[in-house]
């Protein structure tokens, strides 16, 4: 007599894609911010289990890094479009802001900019992937303005970079678009003030 043994594969098949796991992420780490988000929290919402996240991410941080990159690629504000040399430098940067002021408040439920408000996480590891990003986007800015107004560069980019910190807090606040416009026009002003374009 043969008898048949039934091969079992021990444990179970991973039941997510890691892609969908990263946008669904994203919304969580968005609405809540990373500090606020527990590793249950986030296995609970994409319905896997803590191994499952390890092994997929290597830890909570590692989820959010691929967030935060798929977030730059899609929601971060193209500098790159907007900052042209055929255009006066302020004029573009006011664009910036008030693109800025729109995306903040016009997010699905998620307000503010994940990278702004990722640099203040308590967690070091995920501290410094937001801040590579900041850095990245402060570095575009200057390089475009030092192009045209050296001596007003660093000036202005921290004007923008802190102009942009509290776009987004008061974005997070609940401030309207409309608000949110205002305060990106006006801050304008003084940068073709500060640039004398």
């Amino acid at each position: 007599m043969v008898t048949k043994k039934q091969s079992r594969v021990l444990g179970r098949p991973r039941r997510f894609a890691p892609e969908q796991a990263v946008s669904a992420a994203k919304v969580l780490f968005h609405q809540k911010g990373f500090d606020a988000v527990s590793v249950a929290e986030v296995t609970d919402y994409l319905g896997i289990n803590p191994p499952s996240l390890y092994a997929a991410f290597g830890s909570k941080a590692g989820l959010f890094s691929r967030v935060l990159n798929e977030y730059v690629g899609t929601e971060a504000i193209p500098l790159a479009d907007i900052l042209r040399d055929d255009r006066p430098v302020g004029e573009c940067l006011v664009e910036v802001l008030k693109e800025a002021a729109r995306r903040y408040s016009q997010n699905g439920g998620c307000a503010g900019c994940m990278v702004l408000e990722g640099i203040h996480s308590h967690d070091p590891q995920a501290r410094d992937i937001a801040v590579q990003y900041y850095h990245a986007a402060e570095t575009t800015i200057y390089d475009y303005i030092a192009r045209r107004h050296p001596q007003s560069a660093q000036c202005v980019t921290d004007f923008m970079s802190t102009v942009m910190s509290g776009l987004s807090a008061k974005a997070r606040e609940g401030h309207s678009i409309e608000q949110l416009c205002a305060t990106a026009a006006l801050a304008g002003e003084a940068i073709k003030t500060i640039l004398k374009e």
